[in-house]
């Protein structure tokens, strides 16, 4: 297996909170992986009708969609998931016990998709755990025009660890940081992916182009993250034991 991640990237990664890996996805799996974004998309603008509303948690009709806990559907999404790639990235970052902790499409639609607010991944979980690692694969190419991502060092964010976050009425996002740094964008061509840990914040603008901007994000964690009651929070999906790959596949 050819080396994903560089030490040198590993070193930036524990530095900032976040590095950048080029041509990670094969073409092939990306397409693949588009086409199940949009079955996913269908369904969920059908719940919403069904429901007959415009916002259903932080997914908005037409402008922003979240589509979660959908891997075990689709045989794409665990090439991916499971995947030699993966398993190289998560080895490095998190050691040789890894768990899959949530996947979800993250969708901005043409022309008036919506920004979303610095945050912490780890801000959405309101108890203490062990930060996790974020691997956000664009499906589109990304760039400041369509809504990409802004990533803040930890230097720049003055913390390393999670913080509170404060409920923004109207988009139901919550928010970590106040301060005016812009942050670093994220500029990628789909098949690259960026890597960040739940502690570091981003921010995503709109989408001002012609087309969505589709990105899948899937999160990984060393430990099984648990509710009080013992229970996954979302799933506790063993991936590598040992430094071996025990992933099972259900289609």
């Amino acid at each position: 297996m050819s080396k994903v991640i560089s030490n040198e990237q590993l070193h930036q990664f524990k530095e900032d909170g976040f590095c950048i890996l080029k041509n990670v996805i094969p073409q092939e799996l990306i397409e693949r992986l588009r086409g199940e974004c949009q079955r996913f998309i269908k369904e969920k603008d059908d719940e919403m009708d069904r429901k007959g509303v415009e916002v259903d948690e932080i997914n908005h009709k037409g402008k922003r969609y979240f589509i979660a806990l959908r891997y075990k559907d689709s045989q794409t999404m665990q090439d991916l998931i499971f995947g030699k790639e993966m398993e190289q990235i998560t080895r490095k970052i998190l050691g040789e016990d890894v768990f899959l902790f949530l996947e979800q499409y993250v969708v901005k639609a043409a022309d008036k998709g919506m920004t979303f607010s610095w945050h912490q991944d780890s801000g959405y979980l309101d108890f203490d755990h062990k930060p996790y690692l974020s691997i956000w694969c664009p499906l589109d190419d990304v760039t400041e025009e369509n809504g990409t991502v802004y990533l803040l060092p930890y230097k720049d964010a003055g913390v390393k660890n999670r913080i509170d976050h404060v409920l923004q009425e109207g988009t139901n996002d919550k928010i970590g940081y106040f301060g005016d740094n812009p942050g670093v964008p994220v500029v990628l061509k789909a098949g690259d992916v960026a890597l960040f840990s739940s502690t570091c914040f981003h921010r995503s603008g709109s989408n001002k182009t012609n087309k969505s901007r589709r990105v899948l994000l899937i999160q990984y964690s060393a430990e099984p993250i648990l509710k009080s009651t013992g229970e996954p929070l979302y799933w506790a999906e063993p991936f590598i034991k040992e430094g071996k790959n025990i992933s099972v596949r259900t289609v």
